[in-house]
This record gives C-alpha cells, sequence and structure tokens, in this order.
C-alpha cells in the first residue's frame, strides 16, 4: 500500500442537495428542497446526472427526498466520517484537520500532530474558518455492491442527525449495520438563524413501509447468506479502517476542486458552504466581517498549490 495516501471507499458518484450555478459570470451556491445523484464528470452546465437520478425520481411520488440505501461498512465511524476542518480558501487542500482531541496540520516542516481545541477554542482554526465537515458513503442499487455515492456536508444538523443514527441502527442490530435496509431521508425544519424559513438536513431511516423489526430480520438473513458465500465483513470493515489511517488527510488533490467550490465558494468576497453539499444547516454562510483569510502557516503551505494553479490557467485551464 502506497504511503501517505489515504485509501477511502471507491466513489461512483455524489449526493447533494444544492448546486453552483453561473450568474453574471460569478459561479455561486444555490440551495435546493431535494437530492441530486450525479455522476463525478463535471461539464461546463455543471455535474452530470447519474442515471439513477432519473430513475429513483420517477419511482418518487414528487420531488426526491428519500433514497434506499445501505451502508458500507457495520462500524458507523467508517460511513460518516466527520471532523474539524480548515481549507485553503484558493485551492480546496486541507491544512489543519481534527477531532478536538488531536489534529494534523499543514505547517513549514510539514504535516505534524498537534492538540486540537475544537473551532471555539482554536485561534488559528477561526483565523481561517474552520469548522465541522463530514462525509458520508453508501451504496445506491445493486450495480456496485462495494461502490459508493458520497455526500459531503457541514450541517450540524446533518452531521449529529446522521451520527446518532449509524450508532443506535448499529446498536439494535447487534452490529448488522452494513445488511439493514435504510433510507437516506431530506428533512426541513425552521431556526431563528434561519428567520423562520424552512432549511433542509439530511436524515436516515428505515425504508418506507418498514419497521425496525422486519428490518432487523432482513438483515440477519442478508448476513446468513453472505456468511454462507464467504463474505467476510470484519476484513471489509478493517482493510476500510487501515486505508483510512494510511494518509494524513482523506481529502486528495481530486477532491481539492469540489472542496474549493463547493466548501467555500466565492461570490462578491463572501464565502461559505453549498446547502446540501458543504453546508451549515442549509444555508449558505457569510465571512465575519473583518476575519482573515489566512494565517502565516497557510501561506507557507500554499505557493507550491498558487504555482500549479497559475500554470494551469496559463493553459486555458480552470483552476481548480
Amino acid at each position: 500500500m502506497l504511503k501517505g495516501l489515504s485509501i477511502t471507499p471507491p466513489v461512483v458518484g455524489r449526493i447533494s442537495i444544492g448546486r453552483v450555478v453561473e450568474k453574471n459570470g460569478k459561479r455561486l451556491p444555490e440551495k435546493d428542497d431535494q437530492f441530486t445523484l450525479t455522476t463525478q464528470v463535471q461539464t461546463r452546465d455543471g455535474w452530470m446526472l447519474h442515471p439513477l437520478n432519473e430513475t429513483l425520481r420517477k419511482a418518487s411520488t414528487g420531488k426526491l427526498r428519500a433514497i434506499p440505501v445501505r451502508m458500507l461498512f457495520n462500524d458507523p465511524d467508517l460511513n460518516l466520517r466527520a471532523d474539524y476542518s480548515l481549507f485553503d480558501r484558493d485551492t480546496g487542500r486541507p491544512v489543519c484537520v481534527g477531532n478536538g482531541e488531536t489534529c494534523m496540520r499543514a505547517t513549514r516542516d510539514g504535516i505534524r500532530q498537534q492538540p486540537c481545541a475544537s473551532p471555539d477554542g482554536c485561534s488559528f482554526g477561526q483565523q481561517g474558518g474552520c469548522k465541522p465537515y463530514a462525509r458520508l458513503n453508501v451504496t445506491v442499487g445493486d450495480d456496485d455492491e462495494l461502490g459508493s455515492f458520497i455526500l459531503r456536508t457541514t450541517s450540524y444538523n446533518s452531521i449529529r442527525t446522521l451520527a446518532a443514527r449509524l450508532h443506535y441502527f448499529n446498536a439494535v442490530s447487534g452490529g448488522l449495520l452494513a445488511c439493514l435496509p435504510l433510507e437516506l431521508k431530506l428533512r426541513g425544519k425552521s431556526t431563528t438563524q434561519s428567520y423562520r424559513s424552512a432549511i433542509y438536513y439530511v436524515d436516515l431511516g428505515l425504508r418506507t413501509g418498514s419497521t425496525l423489526e422486519d428490518a432487523i430480520g432482513e438483515a440477519r438473513e442478508l448476513d446468513q447468506r453472505r456468511r454462507a458465500a464467504g463474505f467476510a465483513q470484519a476484513a471489509l470493515d478493517a482493510a476500510a479502517r487501515l486505508g483510512f489511517a494510511n494518509g494524513a488527510f482523506e481529502d486528495g488533490p481530486e477532491e481539492s476542486a469540489v472542496v474549493a467550490e463547493e466548501f467555500y465558494p466565492v461570490a462578491d468576497g463572501d464565502r461559505g458552504p453549498i446547502a446540501g453539499v458543504a453546508q451549515k444547516d442549509g444555508l449558505a454562510q457569510k465571512e465575519p466581517a473583518g476575519a482573515t483569510q489566512t494565517t502565516a502557516t497557510i501561506e507557507a503551505v500554499r505557493p507550491t498549490l498558487r504555482d500549479q494553479l497559475e500554470r494551469k490557467a496559463a493553459l486555458g485551464g480552470q483552476a481548480a
């Protein structure tokens, strides 16, 4: 295994509840109130839709607000990886990633492990815009049982809800989370922060028409069939755990373009996440007045990335 490279679940598509649109020559966040499944191919008009997007829409009674899914792993923390993340605002490269106790930070001397005080207690994170960031991998359909769709989010509501559901379902099923027939659901709520307008977050529940007892029974049957066929779920979890630990940062160069555009889109100097793709409670957030964009440490690791982007722009490519 190539050291220093995080080995993540194979991705065949994306799940979002928002998108980037071009208005007056600027790429701006636009929130939505339904799911969209896309491929990993992006054109000038946006991300290409995945064939399953149309299939699921035809099966739904209206807007696509529920997606039947299964988890790849029994360990909840392998399906949903959540951490405090600070990204370079220009390139989308991770600069500091922590769990509230320790963090991995890019410094002048390379990547170093340091204490993590969470965004509210970290002056470095407050200067750069550190915030919770999560990635959820799920399987949709039966074409590729080890291929997954990825949902990226910075929504507190989504992260808290998904984490709780995953741990609860794993507990009540006796550790058979990967065999449970589940459903991603889009829920709405109003808060004082949203000025009483509806915001949307992602939840995880049983499939429509199913009870918990039925779902657990189905999970046991599937687990028995898999064991009889030689399917080693524990070994799969162990391989995934080893792969995630193989690199300091999960997001690599190929993901940096997505993070730069969706986690920190720019509009007239304002920066914030996109609803449902990289979101905070379904709302595009505004950077606090007077907030510093970078620190000396961020600047120290940025020049090489900037040079690469400038060379690409000179060749007529788009900045990633």
